[in-house]
């Protein structure tokens, strides 16, 4: 685990608001940027999205994560 490459994913997943998106503009598989942003939750034992099919919705956890 890249901690640093994680945190640079989460960051890209946040600012265009999905992960198609983040894995697109990385130029990597979207299973790719989903494993790195469940590596950084793991990492920091917080939720960081709540994921349904349909939506990615930030937590306040995530939200103070990226401030």
């Amino acid at each position: 685990m890249n901690l640093f490459e994680n945190m640079d994913t989460f960051v890209k997943i946040v600012d265009l608001q999905s992960m198609s998106a983040a894995a697109d503009r990385l130029g990597l598989a979207k299973s790719v940027v989903s494993r790195r942003l469940k590596d950084l939750e793991s990492h920091l034992g917080a939720e960081l999205f709540r994921r349904t099919t349909r939506q990615l919705v930030l937590t306040d956890t995530g939200h103070a994560y990226y401030l």
